[in-house]
């Protein structure tokens, strides 16, 4: 199967990347979807290189304030949104502009993600329980003995 294909400009924070992006929508029909882990959440303003309200309204962007910070967001959620994105895009006769520094997304978006379980609320609390009553230190020779190649 194709995967329907998308511009990328990628980069550390403060590096150019929304300039870029703004001067590459003067000369094609860009939309622009963040790939910042960062910038999903709202009110996220202060030391990320947020886009100003100007530059927002400059573009089409995408997978800026969509969640409250006190919800979480994962590299498959970035992926599954942002392949929906990059087809919508599409659709309206524009390109998709990912642009961005979170390499963890842009790696699952390429090369896909490992099929692991998801977390465990239970697990969690246990192993948080655990913790609270021998620290990570009695975690982590737990951990050697269960598993000493991943310890």
């Amino acid at each position: 199967m194709n995967a329907p294909k998308a511009f990328a400009v990628l980069g550390p924070t403060a590096g150019g990347k929304t300039a870029l992006a703004l001067n590459i929508a003067q000369s094609l029909p860009v939309e622009i979807i963040s790939l910042d882990s960062a910038l999903v959440y709202r009110g996220m303003d202060i030391g990320t290189a947020k886009p100003t309200a100007e530059e927002l309204a400059a573009v089409p962007h995408h997978l800026i304030d969509i969640i409250s910070p006190l919800e979480s967001y994962s590299a498959a959620d970035f992926v599954g949104d942002c392949v929906r994105l990059v087809n919508e895009i599409h659709a309206r006769g524009r390109y998709p502009l990912i642009v961005g520094g979170t390499m963890m997304y842009f790696h699952a978006l390429t090369e896909g993600l490992n099929d692991l379980p998801s977390a465990d609320a239970a697990v969690r609390a246990q192993l948080q329980a655990e913790k609270n009553e021998h620290g990570l230190a009695g975690l982590y020779c737990r951990l050697q003995e269960i598993d000493p190649s991943t310890a």
